[in-house]
């Protein structure tokens, strides 16, 4: 005979269960990392996203940033090679193709990589999720560069001890199959006027940000973007319009190219290419590759 109090109570252990299955996803298995070269970081539900066609430009059309460009590739190659390299911090100037070059030398790297390295884009408002992320790749057999555009750190964000703790703090250390790369716009990942309201307020001003503003420490590798110069700008143009076969003359191109940057206010990589976008426009001209 059936009891009514036992199949209630059944019913009800069913319900549980089913909201505790939707509440946690299940674990993440290793993606197959031969369908894409590059990825996308998506900690609800935990997976890696392929992405089959990567948004970058051929690093040759990255003017103005020749040191950059070389210490990045070195040091992306190297790692490509199993051998030591540094987790990199790009800082400056908007605009400058920091996010640009990260990509770019990704892309320029596998080319004559004997083993293509994985580039896995992480938001930046997922920094927290490092560590699931770094457990799902540390097994792989493949090599990693972890990139965050955009980075940086406000209020009384603590999502940065997860980032402090894969760079070099934690337990078991960042993977050795594994770099990351950033780009910010601060050289400390922190704003001035925050870390300097820290030192008002603190017992001991000395210790007050040390945490913070150590983050940026383990980063081995510093490469600083600055505001460009009229001929580093214009440079950039020449190349864009060159790489397009825009059928412009140089005098032309020139004065509009200033005309451009002064209506703008400034001179920078991403004004070029604005611009470059603007003139093919108006010549008719698609801008393929």
């Amino acid at each position: 005979m059936a009891n009514p109090d036992f199949d209630a109570l059944a019913a009800r252990l069913d319900s549980l269960i089913a909201l505790v299955e939707r509440a946690v996803p299940p674990a993440a298995g290793e993606p197959d990392f031969d369908t894409a070269d590059a990825f996308v970081w998506h900690p609800r539900p935990a997976r890696l996203e392929p992405v089959a066609k990567v948004n970058r430009v051929d690093i040759a059309l990255l003017q103005g940033v020749d040191r950059m460009r070389d210490q990045l590739v070195d040091n992306t190659e190297r790692f490509a090679r199993g051998l030591p390299a540094n987790n990199v911090l790009l800082w400056g100037a908007r605009g400058m193709g920091k996010s640009s070059l990260v990509k770019a030398a990704h892309a320029a790297v596998n080319q004559s990589a004997a083993s293509p390295l994985k580039l896995v884009e992480i938001h930046r408002e997922d920094i927290e999720s490092l560590p699931a992320l770094m457990a799902l790749v540390r097994a792989s057999t493949h090599r990693f560069l972890v990139f965050c555009d955009d980075l940086s750190f406000d209020g009384n964000d603590a999502s940065y001890k997860s980032l402090k703790a894969v760079l070099e703090g934690g337990i078991e250390g960042r993977p050795e199959n594994v770099l990351f790369y950033a780009t910010s716009n601060r050289r400390h990942l922190l704003p001035r006027d925050m870390m300097e309201n820290e030192r008002a307020t603190a017992i001991n001003p000395g210790e007050a940000v040390e945490e913070k503003v150590s983050l940026s420490d383990r980063f081995g590798l510093w490469l600083g973007f600055h505001k460009c110069s009229q001929d580093e700008y214009l440079a950039m143009v020449s190349a864009y319009a060159d790489h397009f076969d825009l059928a412009v003359d140089a005098d032309s191109l020139r004065a509009e190219a200033l005309e451009w940057a002064t209506t703008r206010g400034a001179r920078s990589g991403r004004v070029a290419w604005q611009f470059i976008q603007d003139l093919a426009g108006r010549l008719e001209t698609r801008l393929e590759g």
